[in-house]
């Protein structure tokens, strides 16, 4: 039987392996271009697409996944920024808590409401605890979700709130400084954090170099998140999945 998504994160990262993902929003990224990016991450052995956006304006969604899906085997799941952006085209979705906020309807609400619909759905789900962290600029995710972020100099707060995640049950913890950040996710709080889960840690959010994915896999990052700056230089692929890609085979 073939290995879920979530299965693979978990035993990768048992095996110290790392993940490189790369998000595709269909607000931002325009049709044309997602036959390169997705011709581009099919040559660098790219681990994974997540899908979504903070609004997603227009029907491109499905037609999205649909062409990833015809041109290659990298498996896609949803990252969604509210709870109509649904597919059943996906393989996957992360059900995301917004741990961070005192938000009751992203850490609970939407998710009743979406409850059915997922059970019934042939899609695997997996519950992530997600959290954002001050980016240095104010971020989509945190004026939809009226949240504020957790302060990038309090590594202890992101210890705890991602701690808290892994005993509430969460599958995959994962950390966003947020589309579009100024300043990414310091390295001593990705490890700070790395160092005290069990479970996958994703990092996304102004990573916009192979050195900074580099970096932040040897800080503890099991997954990298990288969306932004691919859709502005889609030929940033090739050289960022080497990088995280190069400690699989140190």
């Amino acid at each position: 039987m073939e290995i879920s998504i979530y299965e693979r994160f978990k035993s990768d990262k048992a095996k110290k392996k790392k993940n490189f993902v790369v998000l595709i929003d269909p607000d931002d990224v325009k049709t044309q271009n997602i036959q390169q990016i997705v011709d581009l991450a099919a040559r660098a052995e790219v681990d994974c697409f997540f899908m979504g956006g903070s609004l997603i304006m227009n029907d491109t969604l499905d037609y999205s996944i649909s062409q990833i899906k015809e041109a290659c085997n990298i498996p896609v799941v949803l990252f969604p920024g509210n709870s109509l952006q649904l597919s059943y085209r996906a393989d996957a979705m992360l059900f995301l808590s917004l741990i961070s906020g005192r938000n009751p309807e992203l850490l609970i609400g939407k998710h009743v409401e979406t409850a059915s619909f997922l059970y019934a759905s042939p899609l695997e789900i997996i519950s992530t605890g997600y959290m954002l962290v001050d980016g240095g600029v104010p971020t989509s995710v945190s004026y939809m979700s009226n949240t504020y972020p957790i302060p990038s100099n309090k590594a202890d707060i992101a210890v705890c709130t991602a701690l808290a995640g892994e005993l509430i049950g969460m599958k995959l913890i994962y950390m966003d400084a947020g589309s579009g950040a100024k300043t990414p996710i310091p390295t001593s709080m990705i490890q700070a954090v790395g160092e005290r889960l069990k479970i996958p840690l994703v990092i996304g959010g102004g990573i916009r170099t192979p050195e900074k994915a580099l970096e932040n896999v040897q800080a503890g990052a099991d997954v990298i998140v990288v969306g932004n700056a691919i859709e502005k230089d889609p030929s940033l692929i090739t050289d960022i999945a080497a990088a995280v890609h190069s400690l699989n085979t140190a």
